[in-house]
């Protein structure tokens, strides 16, 4: 177990339910881009989010969509702005990038699923990766979507890069793709099992995607998310 304090360097809203988090680890701490760490309630209350930083930030970053006055994540955040210095534990998880495979990438997503893709599309960035990278962000509507500018912009310093955000709910001022997210890249693209794909979201997203993307040719080996171990 590695245990770290950290000092609250930042609580930002992104939307009207999610929060961005900076903090300020107290020593050195490593980690592989696509892990999670556990935010320290007490010895008996540690609850898991993704890192949202790449290996090697200044600040480790979470987003934190917070949904009720009293709900799982808003505590989280009440304790985040009751004090300057919070604990954490970390890395976990086994879904982090392979990052010695020089297969394509798809990282999907919905909702604040979306740290977990982007520490990885920000190492690779970092990594000055020649690898295809198409990065997909399902999202409810376009209230709920943040950072979208930011995020094109990291992703097209890859070389072979490209940002699709996609709601679900059709809305007059949005331009981009509509639908279910994996339902899109099933349509954009006809031979799954060519790629390493990463996947974040509610449990029950990633087990849909998990089986259609199999009966339409994924290999389950090359399919990634920290869901599937309890799915």
């Amino acid at each position: 177990m590695n245990e770290i304090t950290c000092q609250v360097a930042a609580l930002t809203p992104l939307t009207e339910y999610v929060y961005k988090v900076l903090l300020k680890p107290s020593k050195a701490v490593g980690f592989a881009a696509g892990q999670y760490l556990n935010f320290v309630m007490s010895d008996e209350d540690k609850r898991p989010f993704s890192i949202a930083s790449a290996p090697g930030a200044e600040f480790i970053e979470l987003q934190i969509g917070a949904f009720g006055s009293d709900s799982y994540p808003m505590q989280v955040i009440e304790r985040i702005k009751a004090n300057t210095e919070v604990t954490i534990e970390m890395p976990f998880g086994s879904a982090q990038l392979r990052e010695e495979s020089e297969r394509p990438l798809l990282l999907i997503a919905g909702g604040t699923g979306f740290s977990y893709i982007k520490s990885m599309y920000e190492h690779l960035v970092n990594q000055n990766s020649q690898r295809e990278v198409l990065v997909y962000w399902g999202l409810r509507d376009p209230s709920a979507c943040y950072e979208l500018d930011e995020t094109k912009v990291m992703i097209s310093k890859l070389a072979n890069g490209k940002f699709i955000p996609v709601i679900e709910t059709p809305h007059d001022d949005w331009q981009g793709r509509l639908g279910m997210v994996h339902k899109v890249v099933m349509n954009d693209i006809d031979n799954l099992a060519d790629y390493d794909i990463y996947l974040a979201g509610r449990f029950e997203m990633v087990g849909a995607v998990r089986q259609d993307f199999v009966e339409q040719g994924a290999l389950v080996e090359h399919m990634y998310a920290d869901a599937f171990a309890f799915i």
